[in-house]
């Protein structure tokens, strides 16, 4: 039996990049939803795979998504799609909390078509300002009044709910910042690397003193294809990324060597709100999963760099 699987979101970094990994497998029907607002048709997998079905559509609307659930029966669901990058969230506020509607859209179809686990992207700002480091997936403050973050926590506590409920099964990722090829320039590393590339100037808000992990996007894959093929980590809240903390004026830094660019290092005035201060899980979980050490950073940035490259030649 094949499994039928929906990716919402899925034409962005993530959900794209999840997408070509599990469309490669010839057991897998993928049908792939996304309203596109900030996914690219480029993300997708192989036109040449013959299991894979994109369909434009906005999971918020509940009449969008409820015709395709009800036609497909899906098996599994990873749900991705959300309005995503720090600046937009901030500027679009009410767009953001309307990802709600998604959520209860995703879950009322999910309980009724016989899906059997539905898999959820949350994320590290859940945290808010740490008040533990690392930051375990069993603490989570709730001091950050975002409405990004408030969507996730809300979110979650959907899943769990649904579960308790009604049985429908769930996992929660809590997706601290994932980077790779397919990566838009609204997010740090590939932003860094665009303007490195291009010897401009780098722009840093603040000192660049706040700290992230990064993870590289087949560290994310790895884990999530083992979950699914494996039927792990069923009713559970995962922290995936890495648990190398580093500076952001420090990865700017690195960016400059690893690319050999011309590029000066330029601070822009402090984001009013949502640039937290530090950010590192335990990924004590993740590890136990993928079963192999992380991908470095610098071998990260180099495969990304390379495709970039290797793209702007064609």
């Amino acid at each position: 039996m094949k499994r039928k699987i929906l990716i919402t979101g899925g034409a962005g970094n993530v959900g794209g990049s999840l997408a070509r990994r599990l469309a490669a497998d010839p057991e897998n029907e993928i049908v792939i939803v996304d309203n596109l607002l900030t996914g690219s048709l480029d993300k997708l997998p192989d036109r040449g795979l013959p299991n894979w079905k994109f369909i434009k559509a906005d999971v918020n609307h509940y009449h969008n998504i409820g015709a395709i659930m009800t036609s497909y029966h899906f098996d599994y669901i990873f749900h991705y799609a959300a309005v995503v990058g720090v600046k937009r969230t901030l500027e679009n506020p009410k767009m953001v909390l309307d990802d709600i509607d998604g959520i209860k859209n995703i879950l009322d179809l999910a309980k009724n078509t016989g899906v059997q686990r539905v898999f959820f992207s949350s994320s590290s700002e859940v945290y808010g300002e740490p008040v533990e480091l690392p930051q375990r997936e069993d603490t989570t403050p709730l001091n950050s009044r975002l409405p990004y973050a408030i969507v996730k926590n809300v979110g979650e506590a959907f899943f769990k709910s649904y579960y308790q409920e009604y049985g429908l099964k769930y996992t929660i990722f809590r997706f601290f910042n994932t980077y790779g090829p397919l990566q838009s320039t609204d997010f740090v590393i590939s932003r860094f690397l665009d303007q490195a590339l291009k010897n401009e100037d780098i722009t840093i808000y603040g000192d660049g003193s706040q700290t992230r992990t990064f993870c590289y996007i087949d560290d994310n894959l790895d884990t999530i294809q083992k979950m699914l093929y494996e039927d792990l980590a069923v009713n559970e809240v995962l922290n995936i990324g890495s648990d190398v903390e580093m500076s952001v004026l420090e990865l700017a830094q690195k960016i400059i060597e690893i690319t050999d660019s011309k590029s000066k290092i330029i601070h822009l005035p402090p984001l009013k709100e949502g640039d937290m201060t530090r950010r590192q899980p335990d990924i004590t979980r993740m590890k136990q999963i993928l079963g192999r050490p992380l991908t470095s950073l610098e071998e990260g940035i180099s495969i990304s760099m390379n495709y970039i490259k290797d793209q702007s030649e064609r």
